[in-house]
């Protein structure tokens, strides 16, 4: 089950990374970042999402295991 959906996600990514392959500069705050495939912060921001949210389920996990004790 989980092998499939990694696989799923794998080539999701794969195909959305051959489907925009245009260049373009993100700037934010002032800061620039260089030029890029539009691909690449797609995959990048799905990453950080990803770590993020798997952290906050975890300190949620924790914070509720702790309350039990």
């Amino acid at each position: 089950m989980i092998t499939g959906l990694v696989l799923l996600i794998s080539v999701a990514c794969l195909l959305f990374v051959l489907e925009n392959q245009q260049l373009v500069v993100v700037s934010f705050l002032g800061f620039s970042l260089p030029q890029l495939q539009i691909s690449m912060f797609g995959v990048a921001s799905f990453l950080v999402g990803m770590i993020f949210g798997g952290g906050v389920v975890v300190a949620h996990f924790l914070g509720v295991r702790r309350r039990r004790r």
